[in-house]
């Protein structure tokens, strides 16, 4: 049975241009492709016609044969793969094929980008993003400051401009991918693909290599950056430099720079948030008697607070807008400070007098009903052991 044009097979005209002729291999692949039509004898004849008739004509040479000679250019008696100019013969090269077109539909998300003019993976390479941690003060996190830090890194060389060729020239093709950056071997049905070893997959080789960053286009360099911290930064927090990473490959962006944030612990106040706490120490008769306390606040100021009379530990009092600031991204961030929470700790006079403990003594001698704590454990404990008696 005579061969059908490949033209034809494809359903192209004779003047089909090389994306026309993919377009229509793609369609006609995915219309039979033996998954498609599992036990379908006729689609799966049809499938290896189509791969036959595009691994034919995609190639410029055996195109162009193809055109003058029609199948007999690739009639030789030589054997399978040697027909015409070193072309293939009647059993088409499926795996090749089809891989060409999946590499098109896919080839970008799996890191294969084609240069302009079908020619192989751009040469640069994006540098890598950076983190510097950098530890700040509650009062530098309550103000928020300008700090200037020193990030050790790469950055473009100046002396070829961050091509990695002597004197800015242009990185030549690589001549064994031909700027793929890859190369295939044919394992029977199976193209196995693997980085080129000649470009280590960058699909460009620099014949002359700059001498001051021995050909990778950027050199290390420590730089001093001047960050703004706004007010309101917690640990954790994170600041995006753009463009302030590693200086990319051969012309590559550069990467950015990820700032993280910790606020150190301070002596006197504990941070929740923008809720500030401070515990603050009264003796027994200021708690008693009530009275006023200062106490510090993160802005540096001073505030006086009323103790009531007959303050127990761990009363807690609240000033208003005395805490943190809202963290503000940008101009339509908006929230109100926090608070501050005093916290009192009656405290207990230890190395008294001889005077001290005979006026405790007498205060003691003295029984009124001024404990209700104690008052109210011990009714609790009363009420405990008398259950256990009756029980």
């Amino acid at each position: 049975m005579a061969k059908r044009c490949y033209y034809e097979v494809l359903g192209i005209t004779r003047g089909a241009s090389v994306d026309e002729i993919k377009r229509a291999y793609r369609q006609k692949a995915k219309e039979l492709h033996p998954d498609r039509n599992r036990g379908n004898e006729q689609s799966e004849a049809q499938f290896k016609e189509v791969n036959e008739a595009y691994d034919c004509l995609k190639d410029d040479q055996r195109k162009a044969a193809y055109d003058r000679f029609g199948h007999a250019a690739f009639e030789g008696g030589q054997g399978f793969g040697q027909g015409f100019g070193g072309a293939r013969g009647g059993n088409a090269d499926f795996g090749s094929a089809f891989a060409d077109v999946f590499e098109d539909l896919f080839g970008d998300m799996m890191g294969g980008r084609r240069g302009p003019g079908g020619g192989g993976r751009s040469r640069a390479q994006r540098g890598q993003d950076l983190r510097y941690n950098l530890r700040v003060t509650l009062e530098e996190a309550f103000g928020g400051l300008q700090k200037s830090i020193t990030v050790p890194g790469s950055i473009a060389c100046s002396e070829c401009e961050g091509t990695g060729a002597e004197g800015a020239t242009q990185p030549a093709t690589c001549p064994t991918c031909a700027g793929m950056g890859k190369v295939r071997a044919q394992q029977g049905f199976f193209t196995v693909e693997r980085s080129c070893p000649t470009c280590g997959g960058q699909g460009q080789i620099v014949k002359n290599p700059c001498t001051s960053c021995a050909g990778a286009g950027r050199v290390q360099k420590d730089r001093t950056l001047s960050v703004t911290i706004p007010a309101g930064v917690e640990t954790g927090t994170r600041i995006r430099l753009a463009g302030e990473g590693e200086a990319g490959l051969r012309g590559g962006p550069a990467g950015d720079l990820y700032i993280f944030i910790e606020v150190q612990e301070h002596a006197i106040f504990l941070r929740d948030g923008k809720i500030l706490a401070c515990q603050v120490p009264v003796s027994m008769a200021s708690a008693a008697l009530g009275g006023e306390v200062e106490v510090p606040t993160i802005d540096g100021g001073r505030s006086r607070v009323k103790v009531p009379a007959g303050s127990q530990s761990g009363r807690q009092m609240r000033l208003r807008g005395k805490g943190m600031p809202p963290l503000r991204h940008g101009p339509g961030a908006h929230g109100e400070a926090g608070d501050m929470l005093i916290e009192l700790i009656v405290e207990t006079p230890v190395n008294l007098t001889p005077r001290q403990r005979e006026l405790l003594r007498e205060f003691d001698a003295v029984k009124a009903d001024n404990s209700p704590q104690s008052d109210n454990f011990f009714r609790k404990v009363k009420n405990f052991w008398d259950g256990m008696t009756r029980a």
